[in-house]
């Protein structure tokens, strides 16, 4: 398969940044999350890692008093978590940051809690939570959500979708077992419900996708691109019971 064209991103990155998260996840399911976070101190210091424009870290903020470093590598993003931090009066609690998560350039064990929905893929899972690892004080927490199979042999479609970007992606089981490697010990885990794939996801997403359809009415190349965008969301109403986003908590040994 081709690579992406510089289009493609254009139109990739005008949809995807004007949502309210760029992934699954909700409100709910982070004070879920939270909650296996029992020793957590009133003020931590939190990281999230891969933060997008920052859905999830106003959550942290709301749901914390501690202060969050945000770090995404895409700037434009971060900018934009910016324009939201002040606007919000949280300049003294988020520090957005335009950084690598494969070399984040943070101190080691300096976070009572490392978060990221969705994101620690994009350096493959083992590689992240060795950083992860470094990252926390002993007895920290870690909070990741990642993509997994519910079922084997899935529809040639979901298939194609997540060998395009996810072709590592595994089981339960398997990430389970990575996290045991990596010096973790399990807090509980829990499989995303369906509302935290659509209110702040793929409904908003779909309806800025026919928004940018009537504004690239005469431009074929950006029409076909929202058209490919435009199958995420479809496949997973058709296919959701094959994949899930399942959410991890683990706390650093020693």
């Amino acid at each position: 398969m081709s690579e992406p064209t510089p289009r493609f991103w254009q139109i990739f990155f005008e949809v995807f940044e004007a949502l309210p998260r760029q992934g699954p996840g909700n409100r709910a399911c982070a004070a879920r999350a939270l909650a296996f976070c029992r020793e957590l101190p009133p003020a931590p210091a939190v990281l999230d890692l891969g933060c997008g424009v920052g859905g999830q870290t106003l959550h942290l903020a709301e749901l914390t008093s501690g202060s969050i470093v945000a770090l995404d590598s895409h700037a434009p993003s971060i900018e934009r978590l910016r324009a939201t931090v002040a606007a919000r009066g949280l300049a003294e609690r988020i520090r957005p940051v335009v950084g690598d998560m494969a070399s984040p350039g943070l101190p080691s064990a300096s976070f009572d809690l490392v978060w990221s929905e969705g994101a620690l893929y994009n350096i493959g899972i083992e590689n992240a939570l060795r950083i992860c690892h470094g990252l926390l004080r002993p007895g920290g927490y870690l909070a990741f959500t990642d993509a997994v199979w519910r079922k084997e042999n899935p529809p040639p479609e979901v298939k194609a979708s997540f060998e395009l970007d996810y072709p590592a992606m595994a089981r339960v089981s398997d990430i389970l077992a990575v996290i045991e490697r990596a010096g973790f010990a399990l807090l509980g885990h829990f499989s995303l419900p369906d509302e935290a794939w659509w209110d702040d996801f793929y409904t908003p997403m779909q309806q800025h996708i026919e928004d940018l359809r009537s504004r690239y009415a005469d431009d074929g190349k950006a029409l076909a691109v929202l058209d490919q965008l435009a199958q995420e969301p479809a496949m997973h109403r058709r296919h959701s019971d094959h994949y899930a986003y399942e959410f991890f908590v683990v706390c650093r040994k020693g």
